[in-house]
């Protein structure tokens, strides 16, 4: 066949070093995410990165290229958590949510701390998640 110009399956490219190779028509760069150790991510952890994906799109494409994404959202998570448990004592011990209330009137502790808890996520999601 005359004429027929045959394209290499890999070349590197002498001015940046990135190695390319040829998928259908096309040169793809070998892009390869760094090592990273994985944690288990939680509820605040998912929501974190459902919210980076939907409104902070920037920010979630520079974690995840950077390898960082699974760390910032162990972290995030980790925060929100601390944050949670840290509101909700000092909201119960200030509105006089206690052991005491607890065993004179479950329900009436269990509405109170239900309140509490909502409150608190709440106040967790716009200072550590919606950021």
């Amino acid at each position: 066949m005359k004429g027929e110009f045959i394209m290499e399956k890999h070349i590197i490219n002498a001015e940046t070093g990135l190695q390319y190779t040829l998928v259908g028509d096309y040169y793809l760069p070998n892009l390869v995410l760094p090592a990273q150790k994985e944690y288990t991510i939680g509820r605040f952890g998912r929501v974190r990165l459902r919210y980076l994906k939907n409104h902070r799109s920037r920010l979630y494409t520079e974690l995840l290229t950077s390898g960082m994404l699974n760390a910032h959202l162990h972290e995030i998570d980790e925060a929100a958590n601390d944050r949670l448990e840290i509101l909700t004592q000092q909201m119960a011990i200030a509105q006089s949510v206690d052991e005491q209330l607890k065993a004179e009137n479950q329900m009436a502790w269990v509405q109170q701390m239900n309140n509490i808890r909502n409150k608190v996520e709440e106040i967790v999601m716009s200072e550590v998640i919606y950021v």
